[in-house]
């Protein structure tokens, strides 16, 4: 199978140029290239929006001896490039032009011809970095004082997928936090004091949890005879956190068996059913005197 190297011995250069990040053209290329028993080096030159940036593009081309494949839409910077490359004896792929003259023909209309748009930065882009950042800096019960600012926040005892969900749906968009349930420790005062509705507690069957915690145990070269792999004292841990569940009123999720994006799925679906668009953080029930 043909693979991408650095070594100036390659039998094939590949340059990609774009106007945005390269992402596109360099799957283009990687998708092409392993048609072929043949070792190449790929190069990609990214935010290439001028003249003259593709005429320096094409002189290293030519001293290369490389392919260049572009995903430019500006008309005046490719036309530049085509002309400079007929110039040099340089073989230039135009890989988004006609695709784009073919739609427009379809549809009637005049492409925008505005470099960039396929990655460009929206709203909604910036939703899910701030929900990502916010998962990080809330993970594990760390920064309870601003647990009130999520969308969403999981408990659950110790192996029942708290991080990968929280930072799944943060990958969503959802601000996610997750409060570990620890034996013989009270849960902290923050939790009790959000809207249940936002609040879900991930069950998991014994069975499950127990294979999951030993292996947890060898990875660390700890003891494996601990209250943690006792199978009662699971057993205890995840009855008192399906009593605490239902104390409250959070909704309950049994991971068990379940890719993080189904259960993932689940809780965005009984989330947006509860609260939709309506993101206020409504008062919770109040914690117990001296605890859970």
């Amino acid at each position: 199978m043909a693979t991408a190297s650095d070594d100036v011995r390659n039998d094939m250069t590949v340059f990609v140029v774009s106007d945005g990040t390269g992402d596109t053209g360099s799957a283009a290329v990687r998708a092409a290239m392993i048609q072929f028993r043949h070792r190449w080096r790929l190069r990609v030159f990214r935010d290439t929006r001028s003249i003259s940036d593709v005429r320096r593009v094409i002189e290293q081309a030519e001293q290369a001896g490389a392919l260049v494949v572009f995903s430019l839409v500006e008309g005046d910077v490719v036309a530049a490039l085509l002309r400079e490359a007929d110039a040099r004896g340089v073989v230039a792929v135009d890989l988004l032009g006609p695709l784009i003259m073919r739609v427009a023909q379809r549809l009637k209309v005049e492409p925008r011809h505005q470099p960039g748009l396929l990655h460009g930065f929206s709203d909604d882009y910036f939703d899910r970095v701030d929900a990502v950042e916010f998962a990080v800096r809330h993970d594990d019960g760390a920064n309870l004082r601003t647990l009130h600012e999520a969308d969403i926040v999981l408990t659950g005892v110790s192996r029942t997928s708290k991080t990968p969900l929280s930072m799944y749906l943060a990958q969503r968009g959802y601000k996610t936090g997750n409060v570990p349930l620890v034996p013989g420790i009270d849960p902290p005062k923050e939790l009790f004091e959000l809207d249940k509705r936002r609040v879900f507690g991930l069950t998991v069957d014994p069975a499950t949890l127990l294979s999951v915690r030993a292996a947890r145990l060898r990875s660390m070269r700890a003891p494996s005879s601990t209250d943690y792999t006792d199978p009662d004292q699971v057993m205890l841990e995840l009855d008192r956190a399906r009593k605490l569940f239902r104390r409250y009123g959070w909704q309950q999720i049994d991971v068990s068996g379940r890719a993080v994006e189904e259960n993932a799925s689940k809780i965005i679906d009984l989330y947006e059913s509860t609260l939709g668009e309506g993101r206020g953080n409504g008062p919770g029930v109040p914690p117990p005197p001296g605890g859970a």
